[in-house]
């Protein structure tokens, strides 16, 4: 298998070219030669999950993987317990969606620290991941991967080792990792090869070499202040990191096969398409 590449829900350009519903999205992605989309559903899973076959059906028949980004205000870590079983509501209709179409990633956010320490607001998330896996089980939906986010503001729960300790909770679970949210919040400290090796590396000692592999990804430039994540951008920003090229040769060289959604602000599908494009160059370049 190779990485596949992706758009966040669709570029400015999609309704420029014309299009203006969902069952057209597969033959836009296609002009682009693009193999995954993630499906939004930030502000509430508004989709019914008839509509979710249909839209998963035409992506399947043309060979794109879908996955699911789950409501922004889930909070696993959350004082309020209400807030928190909530949480699991939110994760299960996620999953129901997603399933419906095909798929069988949902990205989470975590949740943010608030007035509590990180150790607490962690414990919280754990024992809110434990009852989500459950429900998933108990739902008939242990097929689905929840995929913790690293989160971009430096008060949100969900640095690198934040999310690797909710995976170590189960097999199925897989990070999702967000490069430019990563650097926004550590306030643009990835520059390096190693830098990004680094991040490789402490996957596969937490999670093993098998999870290493299909992890789940997110990829835009981020401009950051000193509370870390700000603003989305796209790669024609030359000020703001982090660069790609870096992941990409990590990847190829590691024979890992992750999925990279691109979320650039805008112009998200043509940037998965420059991401896809160095990506090939790369591994037509070792199989020569």
């Amino acid at each position: 298998m190779s990485a596949l590449f992706g758009p966040a829900g669709n570029s400015v350009s999609f309704t420029e070219m014309g299009y203006k519903h969902s069952l057209q999205v597969p033959e836009y992605l296609a002009k682009f030669g693009l193999t995954a989309f993630e499906y939004q559903c930030g502000r509430g899973v508004n989709i019914g999950l008839d509509k979710a076959a249909q839209f998963g059906l035409a992506m399947k028949n043309a060979g794109i993987a879908v996955s699911l980004h789950a409501p922004y205000y889930i909070s696993m870590s959350s004082v309020d317990e209400e807030k928190r079983l909530n949480s699991i509501n939110y994760i299960l209709s996620s999953a129901r969606a997603v399933n419906a179409m095909g798929g069988n990633r949902i990205v989470v956010h975590t949740g943010s620290c608030g007035k509590i320490s990180r150790e607490h607001a962690l414990e919280l998330a754990v024992d809110t991941m434990r009852l989500a896996i459950k429900a998933l089980d108990d739902e008939g939906l242990s097929n689905i991967r929840i995929c913790p986010e690293t989160m971009g503001k430096i008060n949100q729960l969900g640095d690198l080792n934040e999310v690797l300790t909710l995976c170590e909770l189960d097999e199925r679970l897989l990070p999702c990792i967000d490069f430019g949210h990563l650097n926004a919040r550590t306030l643009g400290s990835l520059k390096t090869y190693k830098d990004f090796e680094d991040i490789f590396d402490q996957i596969e000692n937490r999670l093993g070499a098998s999870r290493l592999k299909e992890f789940h990804s997110h990829f835009s430039k981020i401009e950051y202040t000193t509370g870390g994540e700000k603003k989305h951008l796209t790669f024609e920003d030359e000020l703001f990191g982090p660069n790609f090229e870096p992941v990409l040769e990590i990847t190829a060289k590691r024979g890992c096969s992750p999925t990279f959604i691109c979320e650039s602000d805008g112009t998200q599908a043509e940037d998965a398409t420059i991401m896809k494009n160095y990506y090939t160059e790369l591994t037509n370049n070792e199989n020569r």
